[in-house]
């Protein structure tokens, strides 16, 4: 969730866009864990759960704030 508030401005769509860029040998932003089949995965199920419930999950981490 950092990430994405921090480097991207909220937007999963930048995060992703960065991991293919990576991926595909392009210039990217942040270096990551190389599995990045499996982060892609993930951020998939977490936006999706975010857009089904209406709700952004950094909410309910304590402490956190963009």
């Amino acid at each position: 969730m950092e990430i994405r508030d921090e480097l991207y401005e909220g937007s999963w769509a930048g995060l992703i866009e960065d991991l293919h860029a990576r991926q595909n040998r392009k210039p990217y932003v942040i270096k990551l864990a190389t599995r990045i089949d499996d982060d892609l995965a993930r951020i998939e199920k977490i936006q999706k759960y975010e857009e089904e419930h209406e709700i952004d999950l950094q909410d309910f981490i304590p402490g956190y704030e963009s």
